[in-house]
């Protein structure tokens, strides 16, 4: 026995199994609290498509809670992405009326105004004017808009609000290779899905990255991947997962009269590939679209999750596009995982529960052990 589920070894129970996070990770409060702070403030977050967010075109604005904290997005008149926090540099004032779990504001700009006192702010932040405040231009800098790092990648929008360790490019390093031959950055939002789910954000990546729950789970998604109904172990994901003879993407039926994307090799034109990008997006690559997965975490037991359904631009113009055979089957294997996520938020509520157990085919939704543990760790402290 080591030093327990929270120290840089994790405890080994019976069989080898080794312990989960323990629970008050998923159900307290105040461990959500510096979770926050620690982790969630300290990552590139994904807040959406650029496109879905207004952002592809210049002049434009966007109002995000990113973990409670409203975070202004604009694309100004050369096309620049900037981001920065909801709050006047006069008397705090948010610049945009928004509350903690409001949706997203999409709107054209060419100028932020304070709705208080009338301090204005240019599309990157800076303040253009300040009414009887008698400020010289010199002035000026030292009161814009506090700014959030802000980036994309392939037609994603990540902001971090803290200083960003790495550049997001070396954080999607893994997707960007994985997923490279799907281009993303083409693809257009053709259907979308919004949940709200009982539970808290880890129990649905740890969930999304094991297949141990599908048998028992899906039987319908079981039946189109037989290889999940085996627990997940053995499967190759680098090079996709293979459907059940004669189907090849995601759909009710396993085809679809869409074509595949172009670009993709043999085994991706007939395979299931997917990647989780912790901490808030998960990605399912299928033959014909992606679906992308955002969480926004929204308290310790809340997350609300945007599934979007990405397709080649040609297939969404054409008139007779209809997505259902591929949302059918989405909307039904989320809503299983969404159930069981929740029977697990409450299960771990319970005060029989510390901590569970990762069974030898779950090693990969381990992982977020090794992920979280040292980010959670105090400044300083490598958590031994």
């Amino acid at each position: 026995m080591t030093d327990g589920p929270t120290g840089p070894d994790q405890q080994t129970g019976p069989g080898g199994l080794q312990a989960a996070l323990p629970r008050e990770l998923y159900v307290d409060p105040a461990a959500f609290a510096v979770e926050r702070e620690r982790v969630l403030f300290g990552e590139w977050l994904c807040v959406g498509r650029r496109d879905d967010l207004g952002l592809h075109e210049p002049r434009r604005l966007a109002v995000v809670d990113v973990v409670g904290e409203s975070v202004l997005l604009t694309c100004d008149e050369h096309g620049a992405l900037h981001a920065a926090y909801n709050v006047c540099r006069h008397r705090g004032a948010q610049l945009v009326a928004s509350s903690p779990g409001a949706p997203t504001v999409c709107a054209a700009a060419g100028s932020l105004r304070c709705p208080y006192h009338s301090w204005t702010y240019g599309l990157d932040g800076s303040l253009l004017k300040a009414p009887h405040a008698d400020l010289v231009d010199a002035d000026l800098p030292a009161f814009s808009l506090t700014a959030i790092a802000v980036d994309d990648w392939a037609g994603f929008v990540f902001v971090h609000l803290g200083t960003p360790a790495t550049p997001l490019a070396a954080a999607m390093a893994r997707p960007a290779r994985t997923l490279a031959n799907y281009r993303m950055g083409e693809l257009v939002t053709g259907l979308r899905f919004t949940y709200e789910v009982a539970a808290n954000y880890k129990v649905v990546t740890e969930n999304y990255n094991e297949c141990y729950h599908c048998g028992p789970v899906h039987p319908e998604l079981t039946r189109l991947v037989p290889a999940f109904g085996g627990g997940g172990g053995g499967i190759d994901w680098d090079s996709g997962v293979p459907h059940r003879e004669g189907a090849w993407t995601f759909t009710t039926s396993g085809t679809t009269d869409r074509a595949p994307l172009p670009g993709l090799d043999e085994d991706e034109r007939v395979r299931h590939k997917g990647e989780l990008v912790h901490p808030n997006l998960m990605l399912s690559a299928s033959a014909d679209h992606v679906a992308a997965f955002v969480l926004a975490p929204q308290s310790v037991d809340r997350t609300r999750i945007e599934c979007l359904l990405l397709f080649h631009p040609d297939a969404v113009a054409d008139p007779g596009f209809d997505p259902s055979d591929a949302g059918d089957l989405w909307d039904l294997v989320n809503r299983q995982d969404w159930a069981i996520c929740e029977s697990v938020q409450r299960g771990m509520s319970s005060r029989s529960y510390t901590h569970g157990w990762f069974a030898p085919m779950e090693d990969d939704s381990a992982d977020i052990r090794r992920w979280l543990l040292p980010r959670l760790a105090p400044e300083g402290d490598s958590g031994e």
